[in-house]
């Protein structure tokens, strides 16, 4: 007789990208293995901050908190948000771009342990004036003028120009310029303390939930709706063209390869703490 089935708790955002990939592993989709989930959607940074207190078995992290948490969890090979032409962009309004950006402005971002943030720190390490806030409301905060600029992540990547917005930089753009790597945005990450016999079975589920998805998109689509913030059916789909892909079934070499420079370029230079090696599932 199989073995009953284990519930385990599950974060990921209420994002396009991945309602996405977790549709058919919540609905009955594919087979999980004796597994079962009990999902919470809540924004990345939560998501982050939930991990560092060890709240949640299976969980979406920014890559910049991964890098603090090899300790408490590993890197599943399937779920990642990787690629080249995703990485997050620094706004601001049409009428500061070319002389906004000084020590003395004020940069809001969606998170401190943000990939996001880890990016514009590269990029920008001058601009230490940063203020956390949820990402859905940084478009608002750079309109409005309590911010000098913002770092946009997620669905306002697709809505910020027809909003009066201007980008200043595409922070992913650099960081391929200057690495020649895709850049790691988020992956899924589970407990270290599980067996890897565990680990792998979980990594075996999901990798067959984003196939699914890919190979059935429209089963999705109205849970993807439910929880997405932006309510235009071509902005979801573009979000999900844009951040799911090939990565996201498995990281294979050059995601792998992606993920290492991306830590040990951090732990190099003192942004991300020393930590384990063997990180990856």
């Amino acid at each position: 007789m199989p073995p009953p089935p284990r519930t385990l708790t599950l974060g990921f955002s209420p994002c396009p990208n991945d309602t996405f990939i977790f549709h058919a592993l919540l609905h009955g989709k594919v087979d999980t293995e004796g597994l079962s989930f009990s999902p919470t959607l809540t924004d990345v940074e939560e998501l982050n901050r939930r991990a560092f207190r060890e709240e949640l078995d299976v969980t979406k992290l920014s890559y910049h908190a991964f890098g603090h948490l090899t300790g408490q969890y590993t890197l599943l090979n399937a779920g990642s948000a990787l690629g080249r032409g995703v990485g997050p962009l620094l706004v601001t309004k049409k009428e500061n771009v070319g002389g906004v950006l000084s020590p003395t402005s004020t940069i809001a971002i969606p998170g401190r342990y943000t990939t996001a943030n880890y990016l514009l720190g590269l990029a920008y390490p001058t601009l230490l004036r940063r203020r956390e806030m949820i990402f859905s409301d940084i478009e608002d905060a750079v309109l409005e003028g309590t911010v000098d600029a913002g770092v946009l992540i997620h669905e306002n990547r697709f809505t910020y120009h027809e909003r009066g917005l201007e980008k200043i930089a595409d922070l992913g753009e650099y960081w391929e310029r200057t690495t020649g790597y895709p850049i790691p945005l988020g992956g899924i990450a589970v407990r270290r303390s599980f067996s890897p016999e565990l680990r792998a079975r979980i990594d075996r589920v999901l990798a067959r939930s984003v196939r699914y998805a890919f190979d059935h998109p429209a089963d999705s689509r109205e849970y993807v709706a439910t929880h997405a913030q932006s309510m235009d059916p071509d902005v979801r789909q573009r979000h999900i063209e844009l951040y799911v892909n090939d990565y996201s079934m498995n990281l294979g070499t050059e995601g792998r390869a992606a993920v290492r420079h991306f830590l040990e370029d951090g732990r190099g230079k003192g942004i991300i703490p020393a930590g384990a090696d063997d990180y990856i599932v």
